[in-house]
């Protein structure tokens, strides 16, 4: 199994926010961000794709949930489903519900909307190359914030954007504020997306594989400047990933998904400790274990399913160790089996024994 250094959310003093989301009043007792039986569709010219098929999970303040999968499992679909950013058409919200402290936010007209998008949730960007804008200076970028949302004057919106590559460890940022992107490298301009995401103090973040293209070591910079702020300011994290051992390091709960479903969730060390669902087996098994010096891996077989044709019953099941004629008849709904933890697996008992022994 993968090494679990962490244990349970991180306390922090948080400011609540506005008590109204778009004029809408929130709920002080809901969870930060609540989504529900989401469902995401996508018409495409080979059919229908149904990349979110009904995935529910929460987030709290302080805590960082992780949404572990491969690629193509629907990870940022969710997300960009959360931040109202979908291209629609082609992707169509067939179901569910996404609720901001309580405010359901599938339903709010665009300009309370973009209200919501930056000042309460944010979201980082894998492709910092891109998502940056290579004919404006980083500052101007940043700043770019606060004058739309706050109509704050040009120098007092660079002084702003100053304070915040500071904040993020840009090194000389007063130089800096005037330099374009592609003058910055990766990994700073990874921070530059960061100072961009928490320029309005956003209670909710999303950090959609932050990681992506950088070097271990710039992954290591950018995760615990994520964690250093995130402690800070009391923020509840959204980490997308397929990197288990990132998620080892800074999650405290686990939401692992294949094939646009939720497969298992639980704490961090429910999960890498005891998984109770083969996919995430599966996944354990074929990493590196510190304490298994020589020992071949085992990697998960087969590939991931086309989600044009998704089989029958549980899709992880053509991967599937465990698999019986149930499972490729019946899609088996979510299994409790405890506060937080779930399995979508009609042979849970048998996959943890098996973790037991592993």
């Amino acid at each position: 199994m993968v090494d679990s250094p962490r244990s349970g959310a991180r306390a922090s003093s948080v400011v609540v926010g506005s008590e109204n989301v778009g004029g809408h009043p929130v709920d002080p007792q809901a969870p930060l961000l609540a989504v529900e039986d989401l469902v995401v569709e996508f018409n495409t010219p080979g059919g229908l794709i149904r990349a979110n098929d009904g995935i529910s999970y929460t987030v709290n303040r302080g805590e960082t949930l992780a949404i572990l999968g491969e690629s193509g499992s629907g990870k940022s679909v969710s997300a960009q489903a959360v931040m109202g950013i979908l291209d629609i058409p082609p992707a169509r919200i067939a179901g569910g519900s996404v609720r901001y402290r309580g405010v359901e936010l599938l339903t709010l007209p665009d300009d309370e909307m973009r209200e919501v998008r930056g000042a309460h949730i944010a979201m980082i960007f894998q492709d910092a190359l891109t998502a940056l804008n290579p004919v404006f200076s980083v500052g101007w970028q940043i700043g770019e914030m606060f004058r739309l949302h706050t109509g704050t004057s040009k120098a007092e919106a660079e002084k702003k954007a100053i304070e915040l590559m500071d904040m993020v460890r840009i090194p000389s940022a007063r130089e800096r504020v005037d330099s374009y992107p592609h003058e910055f490298s990766g990994g700073m301009r990874q921070r530059v997306m960061i100072a961009m995401a928490l320029a309005l103090d956003p209670e909710v973040l999303i950090a959609d594989e932050p990681t992506t293209a950088l070097d271990v070591t710039v992954q290591a910079q950018i995760m615990a400047l994520l964690d250093d702020l995130q402690q800070q300011s009391g923020m509840g994290l959204i980490l997308i990933t397929h990197d288990l051992g990132v998620v080892a390091e800074v999650a405290d709960r686990v939401t692992i998904m294949y094939a646009g479903r939720i497969a298992e969730t639980g704490t961090l060390d429910e999960v890498y400790a005891n998984p109770r669902h083969p996919y995430t087996l599966g996944l354990m098994q074929s990493v590196p274990r510190t304490d298994q010096k020589g020992m071949r891996l085992d990697p998960i077989k087969g590939s991931p399913p086309d989600m044009l044709h998704v089989p029958s019953g549980c899709a992880f099941h053509p991967r599937c160790p465990l698999v019986r004629e149930r499972c490729r008849n019946e899609i088996p709904a979510p299994q409790v089996l405890g506060t937080g933890r779930t399995s979508a697996c009609f042979y849970h008992d048998e996959v943890g024994a098996r973790a037991a022994s592993a």
